[in-house]
């Protein structure tokens, strides 16, 4: 008792000396409380027939009803199989913005370099609805780029958009381009750190540009890398939504509907908000525990991890 009454006061000593500290993380604290963790308590839709009439609390509960009914559904392997697929394309891009990185630090003409960085930063704050519309316009067949590029030949354009077989080509691609040199911001941050000497003593033994980018650059942005893939795969069945939503049509349903767009389709426009409920927490718990597997690999495997 002693050494918990003890502790107690050492804690408590220990916010008092630093109240003006846990003063300025209190309104941080509350709104977290209130818009994260509060909300949860409407997890427990998942495992009822909901009626907004009854409530939460007065619904019958009905265990893993919903669960089971996604399970057994003709649309859960389809959603499963296309979330993966976009997600998994997406990650395999992971590199592009290290390479940008790499190449923005190893210029040496400040203006260019200025210049590059802004160019490459722009389509990052394109609203996804004009992105969208953008490709819309730039890949009709009758209309677009595309579709004068091929009637220039003597061909008929392929309907791009309306093809589930480019579906995600389309998808990755694009937002590639737009958020690339903005993802590359927080490598090009971390290269920024690296000690002039080590570039100086580098160039006195004789190594060369590609020397320096392997041994001094590349080393330096692992860590960074690393807790950001940890991320990404942690989201693995979190694909966005607006933006595959916007690009959805009839011919390219196949490829294009995923868990979110799924959810909202169900939920909102059909009012099963119970049926909804479950498949998104079925989401969530999945990309829960692919974070927990995929940073216990990290930190078994090297020095860097989440937690």
């Amino acid at each position: 008792m002693k050494s918990g009454a003890w502790g107690f006061r050492r804690t408590f000593g220990r916010i008092k000396r630093n109240q003006g500290l846990y003063l300025l993380l209190l309104p941080a604290v509350v709104l977290s409380l209130l818009f994260a963790y509060k909300p949860m308590y409407g997890v427990l839709i998942a495992f009822k027939d909901y009626s907004p009439a009854l409530g939460i609390d007065g619904s019958p509960w009905v265990g893993f009803k919903h669960f089971e009914k996604f399970f057994h559904s003709y649309q859960f392997s389809t959603t499963i199989k296309n979330t993966i697929v976009i997600s998994l394309y997406s990650i395999a891009t992971f590199p592009i913005p290290i390479v940008l990185a790499l190449m923005v630090n190893q210029m040496r003409a400040n203006r260019f370099r200025r210049f590059f960085q802004t160019v490459s930063y722009m389509p990052h704050f394109i609203s996804t609805v004009v992105m969208v519309g953008l490709m819309l316009i730039l890949l009709s067949p009758s209309t677009g780029l595309v579709g004068n590029l091929y009637k220039l030949f003597g061909g008929d354009a392929p309907d791009l958009i309306g093809s589930a077989g480019w579906f995600s080509s389309i998808y990755v691609w694009s937002d590639v381009w737009q958020h690339v040199g903005w993802d590359s911001i927080i490598y090009i941050a971390a290269l920024s750190t690296v000690d002039p000497s080590l570039y100086e003593a580098a160039t006195v033994d004789g190594a060369s540009r590609w020397h320096k980018i392997r041994y001094i650059d590349i080393p330096m942005l692992m860590p960074t890398a690393i807790t950001l893939l940890i991320l990404r795969v942690g989201g693995l069945l979190g694909v966005g939504f607006e933006k595959v939503y916007l690009m959805q049509n009839d011919l390219n349903i196949t490829a294009s509907e995923i868990l979110s767009t799924y959810i909202y389709k169900i939920g909102l426009l059909s009012s099963q908000y119970s049926f909804s409920s479950a498949v998104n927490l079925f989401n969530t718990v999945i990309n829960f525990l692919l974070l927990i597997l995929v940073n216990q690999i990290s930190k078994k495997y090297s020095e860097n991890s989440l937690w």
